[in-house]
């Protein structure tokens, strides 16, 4: 008789099934209400108007790419794409930036006002966006950077900042403290701890917020319309719209498909490349 003990599945009762069919259920149905109109947006791009208004599910009859061709260069999503990269980019490097460094001080020194400090930036993230538009509106035009680059990358940082220190809290506050005792006696300071001890050790989560706050800020649109009024900065949201306004009932609903397509195709690509790290990098709690 072997000695070995044999595995056995769990044992499942009549209620487990059922949960999980109707989990199963729910789960199907909602990835198809994202998946269709995502594939039905990539292939009606390869369509001209006249086939897209006639036959909107039917495949493309011809594939056309002069699409995206007439997107990018005469509807100017070229222009707008670029300014989005700016921005974001700019935004993205700031707040990782200064967020990091915001929650590895509250999370690992002591001081007068610390728990203040991280409950007021904890704070932010239930402040609603629209509420904080108009007088941020008056602010950035009082300093002169309202319709700037400028102006909008701190916007977009500032309210990208409570999310990204709440959640690289939990990791700075998980890191062994011998670590830094360590590194400080092989004569290393704050900043040398911060910069090549901690922040690779805790790079999972800097990763995964990272991709979080490109996704947000890329499909920002509520602080690009308020506080951007020039053409010429316009971001992807602001100049797809401007664009429909434009054409009107002359749209040309290829190019329109195409320049939608543009817009998501980053936010995909950064999702297929990034995801074992956005699945990986939530790990540790994030209570206190």
């Amino acid at each position: 008789m072997s000695t070995a003990l044999e595995r056995r599945p769990p044992h499942r009762t009549a209620g487990d099934r059922i949960f999980g069919t109707v989990a199963h259920v729910v789960l199907t149905v909602w990835a198809l209400l994202v998946i269709l109109p995502l594939i039905w947006t990539v292939y009606s791009s390869f369509k001209g108007s006249r086939e897209i208004l006639t036959s909107p599910f039917a495949l493309p009859e011809r594939w056309r790419l002069d699409n995206f061709v007439t997107a990018w260069q005469e509807a100017g999503i070229g222009r707008f794409f670029g300014n989005t990269l700016i921005v974001v980019g700019s935004a993205l490097f700031l707040v990782m930036l200064l967020g990091s460094m915001c929650a590895y001080v509250l999370a690992r020194f002591e001081f007068p006002g610390r728990r203040a400090i991280y409950y007021a930036l904890i704070a932010g993230l239930t402040f609603p966006l629209f509420l904080a538009v108009v007088p941020l509106f008056f602010v950035l035009q009082s300093m002169g950077l309202r319709g700037t680059y400028v102006g909008l990358i701190l916007s977009y940082a500032g309210f990208a900042l409570p999310f990204t220190v709440f959640f690289l809290y939990a990791f700075f506050r998980q890191l062994p403290e011998e670590i830094a005792e360590a590194a400080a006696i092989d004569g290393a300071g704050d900043f040398r701890t911060f910069f090549q001890v901690m922040i690779p050790m805790a790079g999972p989560g800097l990763a995964s917020v990272t991709i979080f706050n490109f996704l947000g800020l890329w499909n920002q649109f509520l602080l690009p319309v308020v506080l951007n009024s020039d053409e010429d900065k316009y971001v992807l949201a602001q100049g797809l719209v401007n664009l429909q306004a434009q054409q009107g009932y002359q749209s040309d609903w290829g190019a329109m498909f195409a320049s939608v397509t543009i817009t998501i195709l980053p936010v995909l690509i950064v999702y297929v490349i990034f995801q074992r790290q956005l699945q990986g990098g939530i790990g540790p709690s994030t209570n206190k």
